[in-house]
């Protein structure tokens, strides 16, 4: 797949631009601040309906304007060899609800996020490897919805919930009489609901991470050309609740499951018994303790964790792994030998043509002049590729396509 076309109205510092794209190389070219980032990021937008630098939408509203309009036109080849195009319209409006169009016809979000896929590798990316969990969580979530687009609203729904009963578990927390005398038929209403959703999430994060773990290692050797063995594992918040002192006490069914091999059943399970541990903590502090919402992505580099102990090269050469990986990922599927439990993510509902647009912003600065090389050898043959950078020589030579400058919000094309 790629975009053929980009439309923004009073996106970030765009009044107005319209550009057409063609597949194959495209190189963004223009001193830093000059708008080469928010062409990228509107492009990534219309992938996860997520930025990838703001957590809220107010931001991406060109100051003074009340609305911004991201148009982009998309083209996927068909199983029969022929081509289609879709046309997104999305409206982003401060402190009102996007509104979404698809050909013209007003659609829900959860209807066309997963329409385009895109994987895009950004200066943020280091918090990845460096950063708090929260980020490397929505890195795995927003990969598990590009593979199973319906996971989007289980993912919400999750968060719904959690919110729902942490408002209930701060409240039961501030009562001040007797917690025997407290009602908490609604809790356990609450824990049913939050236990079947948790079981979702954990499920397709963990396949994610299976399928995602092989080309993490291959990606990181061929970046670093073979400086570490870099793995990427799934830690569940049930595994401390459930694999404490009294874990053998418990029947097998209700004793924390790693890797992919869980079925939701078994984790929901799982999380009811955790929810059962830890009801008397919760009450106490009036918040959450287990879930999906606490749970991280371990990189590790050899037998030490990347956090902490990698250097900022490891660190960004780690980072870049991640994104390669999930374009490989996305491209390919999971490679031979992966478990049928996570194999079973991939379904047929993404449609063809699952390539990814891939985009790299101001990538090639931060690297030396061999990993530029074999940076730019690993994604020569992408379907379409952005890259940006301050200026020309920041891209690699074999990297030559299409070029346009951007200087203070301006685009022409130039070769």
């Amino acid at each position: 797949m790629y975009v053929s076309h980009l439309s923004l109205t009073d996106f970030r510092s765009y009044h107005q631009v319209d550009l057409t794209f063609e597949p194959g190389i495209t190189a963004l070219v223009g001193p830093n601040g000059q708008g080469k980032t928010n062409l990228v990021e509107a492009i990534g937008y219309v992938s996860t309906f997520s930025s990838h630098r703001v957590p809220t939408d107010a931001p991406l509203v060109r100051a003074g304007a009340s609305a911004a309009v991201v148009r982009s036109r998309i083209v996927r080849a068909q199983d029969d060899g022929s081509e289609r195009a879709l046309v997104i319209d999305l409206q982003l409006g401060s402190g009102r609800s996007n509104r979404v169009k698809l050909n013209g016809t007003a659609a829900r979000s959860r209807d066309v996020v997963g329409a385009l896929r895109s994987v895009l590798f950004a200066p943020e990316d280091l918090a990845l490897v460096k950063g708090d969990p929260d980020g490397r969580r929505r890195f795995v979530d927003e990969l598990a919805v590009q593979v199973t687009p319906r996971l989007a609203g289980v993912f919400s729904e999750y968060d719904r919930v959690v919110r729902q009963r942490t408002a209930l578990l701060k409240s039961a927390a501030g009562f001040r009489g007797s917690r025997s005398n407290l009602d908490l038929s609604t809790l356990d209403v609450w824990d049913a609901k939050l236990a079947e959703l948790a079981a979702q999430v954990i499920v397709a994060r963990q396949a994610v991470v299976t399928a995602l773990g092989p080309y993490v290692a291959d990606a990181y050797e061929r970046v670093s050309d073979g400086q570490g063995d870099a793995r990427v594992t799934y830690r569940s918040s049930l595994t401390a609740v459930l694999d404490g002192p009294d874990a053998d006490r418990l029947p097998p069914e209700e004793r924390a499951a790693s890797g992919a091999t869980a079925t939701a059943q078994v984790v929901e399970a799982q999380m009811l018994e955790a929810l059962a541990r830890v009801r008397p903590k919760e009450l106490e502090r009036g918040v959450c303790l287990v879930g999906p919402h606490r749970d991280d992505l371990v990189l590790t580099l050899g037998e030490l964790p990347a956090k902490g102990y990698a250097s900022h090269g490891e660190s960004w050469s780690f980072a870049l792994a991640l994104r390669l990986a999930s374009y490989e990922l996305l491209t390919h599927g999971p490679q031979a030998g992966t478990p049928d439990d996570a194999a079973r993510l991939w379904v047929a509902d993404s449609g063809p043509d699952g390539e990814p647009v891939l985009m790299l912003d101001d990538v090639f600065a931060e690297l030396d002049a061999k990993r530029r090389q074999r940076l730019s050898e690993m994604v020569a043959g992408a379907r379409q590729v952005f890259v940006t950078a301050a200026v020309p020589g920041d891209v690699p030579d074999r990297l030559a396509g299409a070029r346009f400058d951007v200087l203070a919000s301006e685009v022409a094309r130039v070769g």
